[in-house]
């Protein structure tokens, strides 16, 4: 598995049920801000119409990145015979 550094703006699904912020598992959010070095992050929630109905502060481990495009696969180094 690839992973890469959250980001700003990052569109993310939470990873686990927050049912005391009516969230739940699957939902879609965005970064709006980095905290703590990157070891934290305010992600906001959206209506379908963009209203704003939570914005939190998560750990990294309770959110995943969102690919739009393919990843390339990972290179393996070649092997060199002399």
């Amino acid at each position: 598995m690839i992973t890469k550094p959250i980001k700003l703006l990052d569109v993310v699904a939470l990873m686990v049920d927050l049912p005391e912020y009516n969230l739940c598992c699957g939902q879609l959010g965005t970064v709006v801000e980095i905290l703590a070095g990157g070891s934290a992050f305010e992600v906001e929630f959206s209506d379908r119409n963009g209203r704003t109905y939570e914005s939190l502060g998560l750990r990294p481990e309770q959110i995943m990145v969102l690919q739009f495009e393919p990843v390339p696969p990972q290179k393996t180094p070649e092997m060199i015979t002399a």
